[in-house]
């Protein structure tokens, strides 16, 4: 199996975990900065599930908006306290930063 097939399998699993863990009660009206937690959960899971639609690709405005949301978890994850909380988002997080390697590597 090749290096990218891997990871797209890794991000299949990893998509399938996220989708069935239930949003954390504690995380429903964190805000990171100006934004709520939730909205930056929106913006990552749909970009992920629009690379894993399109054949591991995606257009300009959904690649920046996820380079973006990794920033945001990056600093908003140290600030979570809930251990539920935290575990969430980093999965999130590693879902990201494995679709953006592999939008790295198809460039």
């Amino acid at each position: 199996m090749s290096e990218s097939a891997g990871q797209v399998q890794t991000a299949g699993r990893l998509w399938q975990e996220h989708r069935q863990a239930p949003f954390p009660d504690s995380l429903r009206r964190a805000k990171f900065e100006a934004t709520d937690v939730w909205l930056l959960d929106l913006y990552t899971a749909g970009c992920v599930l629009a690379w894993l639609n399109n054949d591991g690709t995606l257009d300009a405005e959904n690649e920046r908006i996820l380079l973006s949301c990794i920033e945001d978890l990056d600093r908003a994850i140290p600030e979570i306290k809930d251990p539920a909380g935290a575990q969430y988002l980093q999965r999130l997080h590693q879902l990201a930063v494995l679709v953006s390697k592999n939008l790295a590597s198809t460039r």
